[in-house]
C-alpha cells in the first residue's frame, strides 16, 4: 500500500496527544523540545522528539558544545504503512537543516521494555553498547531520574525518598559529522539481537522505543 508522508513542526499538543496514547511512557517530557510530526495521506500519526538529553554531560564524550548535541527521546507513532526507519531518516535531516550546527544525536533503547534499537539499527546509527545504571526516585507516584529528583529536592529531603538503581539502556550514536563519526566507529560495538516481541520496521502501532528523558532546551 503506498502512501504520501509529511514531515513538519508539530505543536506541543499534538506531541502531547502522540506521546499520552502511542508511547509505552505515556507521557510527553517536561522541558523544551524540538517535536517533529509526521503525517500519512493527510493523517496525523505521531511524532519524533528531541531534546539535550537527561544527562548534563552528553556533550562531553564528544568534545562539543551543548548545543552540538541532542538525544531523540521520543518515538511515539500510532498505525501507519511508512516504515519507522524512513519516518526517522526524514525527521533527522528536517532537524539538521533546522540546527546546521548540531554534530551528533544520540537514543537510548530500554531492555527493560523489550526493547533492543532495531528502528536504529535500520537507519545505521551507531551502538556503543550499554550505559550506566542509573538511581531514580520515587516522586508524585513515579520513578523519576535523578536530574529531576535534584531540581525538586535539597540532598536531606532525597534521603527520605524511595529510591532504586535501575540497569542501563543500549545506546546508540547518530554522527552528522564525519570527523566525530570516525571517532565513534572505533567503539562500535555489534548490533544487539532484535527480541521476538520486535519488528525493526513495524508498520502498526510502534513499540515505543527511544526515549530518556530530556532535562532541557535544545529548540523551541
Amino acid at each position: 500500500m503506498s502512501s504520501i508522508l509529511k514531515i513538519d513542526w508539530a505543536t506541543h499538543e499534538a506531541a502531547k496527544f502522540a506521546c499520552e496514547k502511542w508511547h509505552y511512557t505515556g507521557k510527553i517530557p517536561v522541558n523544551k523540545l524540538v517535536k517533529i510530526g509526521a503525517w500519512e495521506n493527510g493523517n496525523f500519526i505521531g511524532v519524533i522528539i528531541f531534546g539535550c538529553g537527561a544527562s548534563a554531560t552528553l556533550h562531553n564524550q564528544f568534545n562539543v558544545t551543548r548545543f552540538e548535541v541532542c538525544e531523540l527521546v521520543r518515538v511515539a507513532l500510532t498505525k501507519h504503512v511508512t516504515p519507522v526507519s524512513r519516518i526517522m531518516k526524514i525527521a533527522l535531516k528536517f532537524l539538521k537543516k533546522a540546527n546546521p550546527l548540531l554534530k551528533v544525536c544520540v537514543s537510548f533503547a530500554d531492555p527493560s521494555q523489550g526493547h533492543h534499537g532495531g528502528i536504529y539499527q535500520a537507519n545505521g546509527w551507531i551502538y556503543t553498547g550499554m550505559s550506566e545504571p542509573v538511581v531514580q526516585w520515587f516522586i508524585n507516584n513515579g520513578w523519576r531520574h535523578t536530574t529531576d529528583a535534584c531540581k525538586r529536592f535539597t540532598l536531606e529531603k532525597r534521603k527520605q525518598l524511595p529510591k532504586r538503581f535501575k540497569s542501563g539502556k543500549h545506546r546508540y550514536v547518530f554522527p552528522f559529522d564525519p570527523i566525530i563519526k570516525k571517532k565513534v566507529e572505533l567503539i562500535a560495538k555489534p548490533y544487539p539481537k532484535r527480541a521476538e516481541s520486535i519488528v525493526v520496521d513495524a508498520p502498526a502501532i510502534h513499540a515505543g522505543e527511544g526515549g530518556a528523558e530530556p532535562t532541557s532546551a535544545l529548540h523551541s
